[in-house]
């Protein structure tokens, strides 16, 4: 009995070992400057240190992750052409009552499972700067998780801190990597059906997509001079200018006609709508591509965060016509 438990023990410790030299490796490719392919190996690998991550703890925690059904009171396995059972895959593993992880990192993992199942077997074009915020959380969500099953020791933090950029970031080449817009039509459909599903919470939440600002930064003090990065709260002053002012993610947030007018009412502009709406568009030419107001996609028609901007001052600007006395309220920009 005490053989068989150091067994155990001893498969879950090297799939533990396994999925921390996967994720290691995942980073490692994609920090290359000389890898071309980097968002395809980063998402495999990545796919295969959590798919290693789970299994380790399902095994240490003696819960089933095996391929199996059952035939009476027995279990028969599932296995593979010549005789290894089969284990599951990561998407089976996030389905299991048991799964350790939070609803937000199963949504960030089913991402780039889908981005995964799109791109097999087929090249694809700079995807890596469009997806770069999800891979970002995706690794640090496995460097808390990690540590969080399976004990500090295991953190990669020490290992990798930052990559180092030979290009720096000018208002110029912000401006091309914004209009850079080359995804494969295929991809830019999985993505708004996934990311519209997803309340704004959600959406923002940097378990799901992880963003940052780069500035570059000079400094009186000698002691804060050398340091490369500097990080500051989101709702801070520093953190809020950052956000208006630079480098902005190319995913932007897609709203449905029908939720920019219900965010209105909960603003307590009650008698905003949809034919008020209509007429708005039309009367400022929001879809003219040159106003960057929306987009289309897949034959429907999403507003940016921009346009509802201009709704809301317009709104504002027309109380009498529109204001009620209801409450303000927040509404996602998924909501149908």
């Amino acid at each position: 009995m005490a053989t068989r438990k150091r067994a155990v023990g001893s498969i879950s410790s090297e799939l533990v070992k396994k999925s921390r030299e996967s994720m290691l490796a995942a980073v490692q490719i994609y920090n290359n400057p000389q890898t071309n392919f980097k968002a395809e190996l980063f998402i495999v690998t990545t796919v295969i240190a959590w798919t290693y991550l789970l299994h380790a703890y399902y095994r240490k925690n003696k819960i089933e992750h095996r391929q199996c059904r059952l035939a009476g009171e027995r279990k028969r396995f599932f296995r593979t052409k010549f005789g290894a059972i089969r284990h599951l895959g990561l998407d089976e593993c996030l389905n299991l009552a048991e799964c350790p992880l939070d609803d937000i990192v199963k949504k960030n993992l089913r991402f780039l499972i889908g981005i995964r199942h799109e791109v097999e077997h087929q090249m694809t074009r700079r995807i890596d700067d469009q997806l770069s915020a999800k891979f970002q959380a995706a690794a640090l969500n496995f460097n808390e998780t990690i540590k969080r099953l399976f004990g500090q020791r295991m953190a990669l933090d020490c290992e990798q801190a930052f990559s180092i950029q030979f290009a720096g970031f000018t208002e110029e080449t912000a401006k091309v990597l914004a209009a850079h817009d080359d995804l494969p039509r295929h991809l830019h459909s999985y993505i708004a059906q996934f990311e519209n599903a997803m309340t704004q919470e959600e959406f923002d939440d940097p378990r799901f997509s992880y963003r940052v600002a780069f500035v570059r930064k000079t400094t009186g003090s000698r002691t804060a001079a050398d340091k490369v990065m500097e990080f500051f709260p989101a709702g801070s002053e520093v953190g809020i200018q950052a956000n208006k002012v630079f480098l902005k993610e190319t995913e932007k947030r897609k709203y449905k006609p029908g939720t920019i007018v219900r965010q209105m009412k909960a603003e307590g502009f009650a008698r905003f709508g949809m034919q008020h709406h209509t007429e708005l568009w039309k009367a400022k030419d929001g879809k003219n591509p040159r106003f960057q107001f929306g987009a289309l996609v897949e034959g429907s028609w999403f507003w940016y965060e921009s346009w509802l901007n201009e709704v809301r001052t317009h709104c504002q600007q027309n109380e009498g016509l529109y204001k009620a006395t209801a409450g303000p309220s927040v509404i996602g920009p998924n909501d149908t």
